[in-house]
């Protein structure tokens, strides 16, 4: 440890040398001695010395080095913090901007994990002060600065509930609130370039990272966190600022979101950059934020074949913050869409495919009830906003890919719906009452397993098909004009109810045998018992709603069996019922 003298000494050399001779050495030295009045308080000291007029050359050439040392003790809040902050602010000052810049990337890259968010707030108004007095290269500093912050603020957990937002733990909320003033003097310098008529190309870099920074703002922490309009928490006030910004920058939204192919390469790779412009779209058309600077000029079609690549990105998520934002963009671009209106041809999209079949799986496999109530309600806007021929298709596809008894009964109710619809005068149709329909009847008629069909799990969709094919039998005027398609639907029919009654006496065959075995088995005391009277039980291959009937408990096991037979005795009676009206119409006819 030196003394007094030998400090003094030391600080006289350096004021007599020129800055070319300065060695490394002699920078280690300022930063130890640095960090030595630090750690024993005399942060006073070191103010003074940086202050001090006859000290400047050795602070301008030599000071950047204890400015990590400096910053470490503003973050813990030791004792002299306004000293500390002083000592900072006078360094970014004096030292030269491009190295103070270096140093504080440095900082930024080596950030201790469990105080990013106190470093970056301590960090950002000296940060911004040294940005502002560069003069060449600015927009490429302000880029990598702002990239090098995101990519800290990245490994920070994004507060999803009102409470998490409130408590802000980890303090992503502060950070983002501080970066959107960081920002603002480099937005104003682009406002004021593009107001001039005369941008540089200097200028036209700095608009294109503050359009980087947008984009990666709205697919981190945006995109992951719940934004509500009637709740005006920190993150949607920085939503608000990030669409603000894109305004303020002269970005056209159309171009962000419609014709994206011109920016996609300067900004991201392009699985984020259909992320975060899935954000802007949800912030633009759900939560409406700056849409009065959106053209009007867009077909409300057009705007939802546009929207439909981001509600793919989003629906194909397992987020549940994306899945929401997903749904609601779907609901609010099928909106303004007149019912009966979308083409067939629009179904020849891949996004409108992969938009269903996100949303099929949505219905059938998220564990979020009120993700799958959204997404059956969306699921219905959807259907009604096709025309006839649209529907049509749809209906086809989704009975030959869902593979679910529920999705399949749900289109086997719009079928329905449709054909009682075309019933109506002046509402006739090919598609729901001609040869078309024909193709429909013989996917929804139709045991893909055959008898081995296990009817259990498809009860949903084998009770609408006899629901729908008992009313089409009632309904039969118009479908009995065209004499081919009466006798194939007929033959269709016979060909159903045959091998539909196979199915029923094998099921019931079965369920019966599992519940009697059930019943002698409850009588039994003894496990060791109950395993070797029956040490392998059928019942270990049914399933319910995906979830085997052997985990069940004893009781609910004899439920279930019990509703399964009960089920094919209505199928069953709507068999006989089926029968019965095919013969009174018989008779009438006669």
């Amino acid at each position: 440890m030196m003394n007094e003298d030998q400090v003094k000494e030391i600080i006289q050399r350096w004021r007599n040398t020129q800055e070319d001779d300065l060695k490394p050495e002699d920078y280690q030295q300022f930063k130890t001695l640095g960090s030595a009045s630090l750690s024993e308080g005399e942060s006073q000291q070191l103010l003074k010395f940086i202050q001090d007029e006859k000290n400047q050359v050795i602070v301008k050439s030599m000071g950047c080095v204890i400015l990590a040392p400096l910053l470490n003790e503003v973050v813990k809040k030791a004792k002299g913090l306004d000293q500390y902050q002083a000592a900072i602010t006078h360094l970014t000052r004096t030292c030269r901007p491009n190295e103070l810049l270096d140093c504080m990337l440095e900082i930024i890259e080596g950030i201790d994990p469990g105080a990013i968010s106190e470093t970056i707030l301590a960090l950002l108004p000296h940060l911004q002060s040294v940005l502002l007095r560069l003069d060449e290269g600015k927009a490429a500093c302000v880029g990598s600065t702002l990239s090098a912050l995101q990519k800290q603020l990245s490994r920070l957990p994004v507060p999803y509930t009102e409470q998490q937002e409130e408590a802000d733990e980890y303090g992503l909320c502060r950070c983002s609130a501080a970066l959107t003033v960081f920002t603002e003097p480099f937005v104003e310098e682009v406002k004021r370039a593009d107001g001039s008529c005369a941008a540089t190309a200097e200028d036209e870099e700095l608009k294109i990272e503050l359009l980087k920074f947008c984009m990666r703002s709205l697919r981190e922490p945006l995109l992951e966190a719940e934004l509500k309009h009637d709740r005006r928490s920190p993150l949607w006030l920085f939503a608000v600022e990030i669409m603000v910004t894109l305004s303020a920058i002269k970005e056209p939204l159309p171009e962000l979101l419609f014709f994206s192919s011109l920016r996609k390469n300067i900004l991201m790779d392009n699985n984020q950059f259909t992320e975060a412009r899935a954000c802007l779209a949800y912030l633009l058309f759900v939560q409406l934020i700056t849409i009065d600077n959106f053209p009007a000029v867009f077909s409300h079609v057009f705007i939802l074949q546009c929207n439909m690549e981001y509600i793919s990105q989003l629906l194909s998520s397992k987020k549940e913050s994306h899945l929401l934002k997903g749904l609601a963009l779907f609901t609010k671009s099928l909106e303004r869409v007149q019912d009966n209106s979308l083409p067939v041809s629009l179904l020849d999209l891949k996004s409108f495919y992969s938009v269903t079949q996100n949303l099929r799986r949505v219905l059938t496999d998220c564990p979020i009830q009120h993700l799958r109530e959204s997404g059956l309600q969306v699921f219905q806007v959807f259907i009604n906003k096709l025309d006839a021929e649209a529907k049509h298709k749809f209906f086809r596809c989704m009975l030959k890919t869902s593979n679910h008894a529920g999705i399949e009964s749900y289109i086997i109710k719009n079928i329905r719906n449709q054909f009682e619809l075309s019933m109506k005068w002046g509402n006739a149709n090919e598609w729901f009452l001609g040869t078309e329909f024909i193709s429909l009847m013989t996917l929804v008629l139709c045991l893909p397993q055959g008898a081995q069909t296990d009817l259990l799990s498809s009860m949903d969709k084998v009770m609408e098909s006899l629901n729908l094919l008992r009313y089409v039998l009632i309904r039969d005027e118009e479908l009995r004009t065209n004499e081919d398609v009466w006798e194939e639907l007929c033959r269709i029919k016979e060909e159903y109810l045959k091998m539909l009654r196979v199915c029923i006496s094998i099921s019931r065959a079965y369920y019966s045998s599992e519940l009697k075995a059930l019943r002698e088995d409850q009588k039994l005391k003894a496990k060791e018992a109950r395993d070797a009277a029956r040490p392998t039980k059928l019942v270990k291959s049914i399933t319910v709603r995906k979830e085997k009937v052997s985990n069940m408990s004893p009781e609910v096991q004899h439920q279930v069996l019990q509703s399964a037979l009960v089920t094919f005795d209505l199928m069953e009676s709507l068999i006989v019922r089926i029968e019965e009206i095919t013969e009174e119409k018989r008779n009438k006819l006669n």
